[in-house]
């Protein structure tokens, strides 16, 4: 998929845990981690930038996903500073769960594609392809932004509403 698919896919999978996170009180952060989430669903695609790096090889897996995540959640723990220890953990967990997220999305983008993905690379190198639709349809990709900015504004209508 393109870049206009991928945030689609980030909305719609991020769209039902910061309605969670936000009607537990924590609205800033839930508008942060979906804005962190969406800007890191295109992070797998600066392979094409790398040089002797394959395309949809070792930024497309697990692995990859798993280390965004640590990553992510490694930043929070220098940045945050909370009142209570269980907070700190809990945002350190978030962003974990964040960075892994972003990324799976666009894992799961892919899998559409007639290409698809190894997403368990190095153990395994089978491809795993829903093959749905190329990835350069604009269709599709609209489709995809289209029903993520749909699963956001269903979950703010419910953190509206409950509020």
């Amino acid at each position: 998929m393109y870049q206009y698919g991928h945030y689609g896919a980030a909305l719609l999978a991020y769209a039902p845990i910061g309605a969670v996170v936000a009607l537990a009180g924590f609205e800033a952060v839930a508008i942060v981690g979906g804005l962190v989430c969406v800007s890191l669903s295109t992070l797998p695609d600066v392979d094409h930038r790398l040089p002797f790096v394959a395309h949809r090889g070792p930024t497309h897996t697990l692995v990859f996903a798993a280390l965004v995540g640590a990553a992510l959640a490694a930043a929070a723990a220098v940045l945050v500073e909370a009142a209570s220890p269980l907070i700190d953990v809990a945002f350190v967990g978030f962003a974990f769960l964040i960075g892994t997220l972003s990324i799976g999305s666009h894992l799961l983008a892919d899998a559409l594609t007639p290409m698809g993905i190894r997403p368990f690379w190095p153990v395994s190198r089978r491809r795993y392809t829903l093959n749905v639709t190329p990835a350069k349809s604009p269709v599709a990709n609209y489709a995809l932004l289209l029903v993520g900015v749909a699963a956001t504004a269903g979950a703010v209508g419910i953190v509206v509403t409950a509020g």
